[in-house]
This record gives structure tokens, C-alpha cells and sequence, in this order.
């Protein structure tokens, strides 16, 4: 096991790149690549770095220069030997195979493409734009440099005892939620924290941690690099991003409404089982599955990532007894917000009445709060997101009307075309 505060002290970090591998991303991202890759290969896009905390001017805590070498040192990678075998190779949700062979000579070769970065009033503006299966590509890797340069920023003037002592008090932060989530039975629980880590060691250190601490409760990691290494499963279904661009390359009103569908059509052609997996709130949940064709109720479940997650949860249960579905042989992912408290909530509220699992992420893998100078290292919401396909804006409603992205006038026309009528705003934490 890895001395982090070590590690941290003796280099300040230098040693270690804060992305290794083109693996280091989240399962989905390669999982939609592939997807992307076969439907819609050469659609330009472009992605942006958003800062949805602004109180948090990270162009005046970290440093561009460094900033600029860690981009570069991520548009230098490639697939090892290794890694390849395990893609071409291994079983993901119980299917060898999983990428095609064509999809893999490319990924072999791919070298992401390049960045624009510019500061402006506190913050950086960092947007990546090209074909679509490239660009994607840069999502996971850009939010990982950004967010652990600012938690190097923050520990770069402590000490050797201040620093072992920081990770001494979120190592045992962390192993008491462990011992908390033990005690619930039939818990079901994934890493999906790589997107807001506080670093790589660190999000290594928490896997192993559930792994030792909640046993077969821990049923495996979003991040490649880490479920290859500590030989766990690597989960993850698709994300917003497929509908968004989807929408975006709709030429009128009509063509926007089934946008969505289309989508989960091209996927329904890849993926069974637990792959097929309903993201329903890019615009709207209500609306999504009152105009849902028959065939997605057959689905396997439905992931809850904005919003009231019981009040989608409970919508989830009513459309599937309104489609003659048995909500109890359905499963609901809960990845929104997630800590102890909550997961433990949800769990007591819905199991038995439909399969439970949680995808935990910043609270698991970033939750440094109380535990720096003035709260240096408490987490924020940062966000790489598609803005643009083939010229024309992205949109995203969410249930959560403080997550909405996307021109005004544009925001408006989604609204209408999908059905959706006041929100609820909740506050975005991470």
C-alpha cells in the first residue's frame, strides 16, 4: 500500500503524472466511445471545462504552466501491451469481448487530440474540440489533472507531519462510513469517484479500502486503470452526454422529441443485461418514460442522477407497474450526492420493493472536508461537458434545474418540445 503522505512530501507529487494511462477513466466513457465509434464517427464536437462552484478561481490557485504539462503529458499516452489484453480480453458484465476488434486497432492508435486553454476573470477556459470518439476521450483525463492540482496546491507548503496527519484523519474519515455501510444489509455498492477525486492514490487507497472493509458489499470501481489493476469489476453504463448530442444533431422539433430514444435504440443493438440501463433525466424523468416506447420498460433498470433520487425512484416504479414490468426484478442505480447518510436512507426506502445499488462518488473518493487550512480541500463541482455538435448547441435540462446547461433561447425550445414545467432547484454540491 502506497504512503501517500510519503509520496506527497518527498516530490510534491512531481513524480507522479496525475493520469497514467488512457485507462485511467471512467468504464462508460469507453463503453460509449465504442457506441459513438460504430453510429456517429465523424460528428465534430466540441467539450468545456465549466466551474459550477465559482467561489473556487482555480486559475488563481494552480499554476498554468503546470496545468499545461500535465495536458500534454495526457495527449502523449497510448495503450500498453497490457492494457489492450485486458480490453481485447477480459469479461465485462459476463460478456468476453466486449470491444470489437475495429474499435480497438483505433483505440490502439489514438492519440487525443489538442486543447485550448485560456484564463479569464479567476478561471481557466479549457475546451477540446474534433471528432466526437476522440474528443470524448479528454473528459475524465481533464477533470483529473484540474482537480488534483488544486488539492497540490493546497498541500504543496505542509509539512511531513501536517501531511500525515491530513491523511491519517481522512483515512479514518473514511473507514468509519466503511464500518457504517457494513452494517446494511444486502448493500450493493460501486466506486464511481474518479470524475472528482482528490487524487489517483488517493481513489486507489478508497478501492482498496471498500474492498478489504465491505467485501462482497463492493461490487467494483467506474475507473478502468484501478478495476484492471486491483482485479475488480469495472461498471459503468452510458451518461448524459449520448442524448445531449443526439438531441443537438436534430434538424427539427420532431426529430429532437425522439432524439433520446434513438439513442437507446443504437444501444439496445450493443448491450443486454445489465448494460441496458436507462438514463432517463437529460430532459426531464417525468416526461422521458410517459413517452417512452414499450420496449424500454423490458430494460434492466434505470440510474437516478438529478433530482429527488426517492421521488425518481418512486416515478421509476410507476411506469414499470403501468407497463405490466415487476418493479422487484428491476434495478435502480443511485449516483447523485451520495454519502452515508443518504445511501442508507435510500437503501431502507426502496429495497425489497426493487434491486438497490449505489454508484458512490465524491464523498467517497474527495471528502477532505474540515481537514485543511480555511477548507482548501473541500470538494466543488467542476464539469467537462459537450457544448456543440457540429456546430449546433448542447442542451441539458436535468430534473434539477440548477444543472440545466445550454443557450437560453435553446433552454426554452427543450423545455416545450419535452414537456417539462417548473422544477425543483436543489443545490449542486459535486
Amino acid at each position: 500500500m502506497v504512503d501517500i503522505a510519503t509520496r506527497v512530501y518527498n516530490h510534491k507529487w512531481k513524480i507522479d503524472p496525475i493520469v497514467r494511462s488512457l485507462i485511467d477513466t471512467d468504464f462508460y466513457k469507453l463503453l460509449m466511445c465504442q457506441s459513438i465509434f460504430r453510429n456517429r464517427p465523424e460528428t465534430t464536437v466540441t467539450f468545456s471545462l465549466i466551474n459550477r462552484t465559482s467561489h473556487v478561481r482555480l486559475a488563481d490557485l494552480i499554476d498554468e504552466g503546470e496545468l499545461r504539462e500535465q495536458l500534454d503529458h495526457i495527449r502523449s499516452l497510448r495503450l500498453s501491451r497490457g492494457e489492450s489484453t485486458w480490453l481485447r480480453g477480459n469479461t465485462f458484465y459476463g460478456k468476453r469481448q466486449m470491444f470489437r476488434p475495429d474499435f480497438m486497432e483505433w483505440f490502439e492508435g489514438l492519440r487525443l487530440p489538442p486543447y485550448h486553454l485560456e484564463k479569464r476573470d479567476g478561471q481557466y477556459e479549457l475546451t477540446f474540440e474534433g471528432k466526437w470518439p476522440e474528443v470524448m476521450l479528454w473528459e475524465i483525463p481533464a477533470l483529473s489533472a484540474l482537480m488534483e492540482l488544486r488539492s497540490r496546491a493546497v498541500l504543496k507548503d505542509m509539512g511531513r507531519f501536517e501531511l500525515q496527519v491530513l491523511y491519517a484523519r481522512a483515512m479514518t474519515k473514511l473507514w468509519e462510513k466503511v464500518e457504517r455501510l457494513r452494517q446494511i444489509d444486502g448493500l450493493k455498492l460501486a466506486d464511481f469517484g474518479t470524475r472528482r477525486r482528490h487524487s489517483f492514490l488517493w481513489q486507489d487507497w478508497a478501492v482498496q479500502a471498500m474492498l478489504e472493509g465491505l467485501e462482497g458489499k463492493f461490487i467494483g470501481t467506474s475507473n478502468c486503470l484501478i478495476a484492471m489493476r486491483r482485479e475488480v469489476e469495472a461498471i459503468g453504463t452510458n451518461a448524459h452526454e449520448l442524448p445531449m448530442v443526439y438531441s443537438a444533431l436534430a434538424h427539427d422539433d420532431a426529430e429532437l422529441a425522439q432524439a433520446p430514444y434513438q439513442v437507446l435504440a443504437d444501444w439496445h443493438e450493443e448491450h443486454d443485461g445489465n448494460l441496458r440501463i436507462i438514463l432517463p433525466d437529460t430532459y426531464g424523468t417525468e416526461g422521458f418514460l410517459a413517452r417512452a416506447p414499450d420496449w424500454l420498460a423490458s430494460w434492466t433498470g434505470i440510474r437516478i442522477d438529478s433530482g429527488d433520487p426517492a421521488t425518481g425512484a418512486e416515478t421509476a416504479i410507476r411506469w414499470w407497474k403501468a407497463r405490466g414490468e415487476d418493479p422487484t426484478k428491476k434495478l435502480v442505480i443511485f449516483s447523485d450526492g451520495l454519502d452515508v447518510d443518504k445511501i442508507a436512507e435510500l437503501h431502507a426506502q426502496f429495497a425489497g420493493r426493487v434491486k438497490v445499488s449505489f454508484g458512490w462518488g465524491t464523498m467517497l473518493t474527495n471528502d477532505f472536508r474540515g481537514l485543511a487550512p480555511a477548507d482548501g480541500l473541500a470538494p466543488f463541482s467542476l464539469v467537462c461537458k459537450a457544448i456543440s455538435a457540429d456546430g449546433r448547441p448542447t442542451v441539458k435540462l436535468s430534473d434539477n434545474p440548477n444543472k440545466a446547461m445550454g443557450p437560453v433561447e435553446e433552454i426554452a425550445r427543450y423545455k416545450r418540445v419535452f414537456g417539462v414545467g417548473q422544477q425543483a432547484a436543489m443545490d449542486v454540491v459535486v
